[in-house]
């Protein structure tokens, strides 16, 4: 199963909103979502810090900032 890494931090509205177009492909595609929030480690914050939220599969950064469900449901699809 893929597995999307999504970098985040409380009180996030951006995140917040990225958290539901997640899910909602989820329910789509069938992926596991490990949320990270970035204060558990100093390299996250320093890494994502001004990015975040961020998308991520296998290492690579498949969108950040404002998410967008459509942008992002054609790229996770090149996953599968």
């Amino acid at each position: 199963m893929l597995t999307v890494h999504f970098y985040t931090k409380e009180n996030c509205p951006l995140c917040d909103h990225a958290l539901l177009i997640l899910e909602e492909l989820q329910d789509e595609l069938g992926f596991h979502i490990e949320i990270r929030d970035i204060h558990e480690k100093d390299e996250w914050i320093e890494a994502y810090g001004l990015m975040i939220p961020v998308v991520q599969i296998d290492g690579e950064n498949i969108q950040y900032g404002k998410i967008d469900l459509f942008s992002l449901r054609n790229r996770l699809l090149t996953f599968y």
